[in-house]
């Protein structure tokens, strides 16, 4: 086995990019279910698709990456606003108090985000991957399990930390990170742009994530209005 150091690197760079986007959103789903199910569905898309493309990965580059692109940032722009309601809605609920029976039906809506997320993002990752597997199988295997491993490493060390954010906030927080990812592959589809872009689209869909969460909302417990 002949091991190329530029190809690990690489193949492990780009599994550290896409997995620690996948993960920042299991962590936020983490401490929003309050369970380690946000992880498995992440973890499962991952699987879902990483595997496949181990094993056959040279047909991915039949898929144009135009189309990757815009299915990627249709996905995540879905599953963005979809959460961006949920945000509100734990907003509210956060002042009023949680409506029994309510739990059940979130958490369904966290697993399929943390699924879907875990796809896009790997999916992702294999456009790289498949282009450096004819190159080097070897180092392009053991730099995507060494990426694996860091992100997982990464992953829990900060998992405790997250969890002492307010569901609703972190809420905020997801749905703007998703709109993020989704504005950034819309961008990318067409012209090429840095990954540096992703911090001031955080930041906007933040406060714009924000607004829409807490705009005339009750005040507190005794205010049961509807949003």
């Amino acid at each position: 086995m002949e091991i190329e150091v530029a190809i690990l690197l690489a193949a492990m760079g780009i599994t550290l990019l896409e997995m620690s986007e996948a993960s920042a959103v299991g962590l936020a789903l983490y401490a929003e279910a309050k369970s380690p199910a946000p992880f498995l569905a992440v973890s499962l898309g991952v699987i879902t698709v990483l595997i496949p493309t181990a094993l056959a990965g040279n047909f991915i580059a039949l898929f144009p990456l135009f189309y990757v692109r815009i299915i990627s940032a249709v996905l995540l722009l879905y599953f963005g606003q979809r959460l961006m309601k949920s945000a509100r809605r734990s907003m509210k609920y956060q002042r009023i108090g949680f409506p029994q029976g309510k739990h059940e039906a979130e958490s369904k809506s966290v697993i399929s985000t943390a699924y879907s997320v875990g796809m896009v993002e790997a999916f992702e990752a294999a456009i790289v991957l498949v282009a450096l597997f004819p190159e080097n199988y070897d180092s392009t295997l053991i730099g995507l399990v060494l990426g694996i491993i860091a992100v997982i490493a990464a992953v829990y060390i900060l998992r405790n930390q997250v969890r002492k954010v307010k569901q609703a906030n972190m809420k905020v927080a997801v749905s703007a990170l998703l709109l993020s990812f989704s504005l950034f592959w819309f961008i990318e589809s067409v012209h090429a742009i840095s990954d540096l872009f992703l911090l001031p689209f955080f930041v906007i869909f933040f406060l714009v994530v924000y607004y829409y969460a807490t705009r005339n909302l009750p005040s507190g417990k005794s205010e049961n209005q509807s949003a």
